[in-house]
């Protein structure tokens, strides 16, 4: 009687540490990237900063996507490989409000102070990109403690998610972030003068056994045809460094 061979064994996981930022991209195109690294993507989710911190505390996977600044501190430390880093897409931030809710008008920058004035209650992050750049933001601009006196100011997650909840009349957080949240209508970017643009970026951990699925998974999602994703997904692509 023939030996039955045994079944072949799957390849391990490639294990992603992602931004919130590029959730949306990453779901959308999750079949396309496991067939790109051959085995199943596993993408923890989570604000840069907290990412950053469990990174720094030991935690470790084969790809992160964080903001460029972020990829170039742990580069520097050696827990991501140098070189490695790619950028991915340039974010901006963003207002949204209950889907159905009068839209504040924020198209200049004495309309958008005088929405903040107005509102009734606003959230933000505390560790996201966005939410540090906001509260920063009001700082500079001398009303911190008019707004935070009104704010909801979340450890982390998505802010649209109280707006869609009727928590908070506005939502403060990137544009890429609050369009994977139902129930919201997005009022819009922040004016110029007060915008706060991100990059975000993707690296390779310097001690990840599959560095070879990690730089395929890079160059799908810096590739040219998937451009539109972002697009879609309220991002602006920064096309490829691998050409």
């Amino acid at each position: 009687m023939s030996a039955v061979p045994p079944p072949q064994a799957e390849a391990p996981a490639v294990e992603v540490m992602s931004t919130l930022g590029l959730m949306g991209v990453l779901r959308d195109l999750a079949p396309r990237c496991e067939q790109a690294v051959g085995a199943k993507l596993v993408t923890a989710f989570a604000p840069t900063a907290a990412l950053t911190e469990r990174i720094r505390a030991g935690e470790a996977a084969d790809v992160a996507i964080l903001t460029a600044a972020a990829i170039d501190a742990l580069a520097r430390e050696g827990t991501l490989a140098g070189g490695s880093r790619i950028d991915l897409a340039r974010s901006t931030v963003g207002v949204a409000v209950r889907a159905g809710a009068p839209k504040p008008d924020i198209s200049s920058a004495e309309a958008f102070l005088r929405a903040l004035g107005d509102a009734r209650s606003i959230a933000y992050s505390r560790a996201g990109a966005s939410g540090i750049f906001f509260a920063d933001l009001i700082r500079r601009l001398g009303i911190a403690d008019r707004v935070n006196a009104k704010a909801t100011v979340i450890p982390s997650g998505l802010t649209g998610e109280l707006a869609a909840r009727g928590e908070v009349e506005m939502a403060v957080q990137q544009v890429s972030e609050l369009m994977e949240v139902p129930g919201i209508d997005i009022v819009g970017p922040l004016p110029a003068e007060f915008q706060g643009v991100t990059v975000f970026s993707g690296g390779l951990f310097a001690a990840s056994p599959r560095k070879e699925a990690g730089t395929a998974l890079l160059r799908l999602l810096s590739a040219a045809d998937v451009a539109p994703v972002y697009g879609r997904k309220g991002l602006e692509p920064l096309g490829t460094a691998w050409a």
